[in-house]
């Protein structure tokens, strides 16, 4: 191959693989479900916002977690889970407790309206679920399942991601 054959970063493909052409399509089809997520989330509770909702997911799973390890394990900036978490406490949602381990640190934990309005929320998401995803097969459903899964599970992913993973794993296989 020459030089004027070789193909460099500027080069257009003009004939994608189909796994070329499957990428793209699990990046737009990806890109519309995380735009839909968000949007859907302003309707399932109008002072509820996705990423505080997946904070407060985390909180209860976790029976709770310090700020910087939420930032650590969603990949935010510091600043963007302190005026999350801020929020959440001026709406009374969450509370900072003493850690009993090392009093210098304080642990975030759901309070009783947060316990509430989380469960509220998580009923009207997975009613939404199980609506779009009715007339589903079940060795679809259950595929779809682990293929999400097997993609999270990427090793580049969260630090704590696999370790954080439910004791479902393997359960859709």
């Amino acid at each position: 191959m020459t030089a004027a054959e070789t193909p460099d970063e500027t080069t257009a493909v003009l004939d994608p693989t189909p796994a070329d052409a499957a990428v793209e399509s699990i990046h737009r089809e990806l890109t519309a479900f995380a735009r839909r997520a968000r949007a859907s989330a302003g309707r399932m509770h109008p002072q509820l916002s996705l990423v505080s909702y997946t904070l407060l997911g985390h909180l209860e799973e976790r029976d709770g977690r310090r700020a910087t390890d939420l930032a650590a394990h969603y990949a935010l900036d510091k600043s963007t889970v302190s005026r999350q978490v801020s929020a959440l406490q001026r709406a009374g949602l969450i509370e900072r407790r003493v850690d009993p381990e090392d009093h210098r640190v304080q642990v975030l934990h759901l309070t009783e309206s947060g316990r509430h309005i989380l469960g509220e929320v998580t009923e009207s998401r997975r009613a939404a679920f199980r609506e779009r995803l009715a007339g589903w097969p079940e060795q679809d459903l259950l595929r779809f399942a682990a293929y999400l899964e097997r993609y999270n599970a990427w090793p580049g992913g969260a630090p704590d991601e696999e370790r954080d993973r439910p004791a479902l794993r393997g359960t859709y296989r």
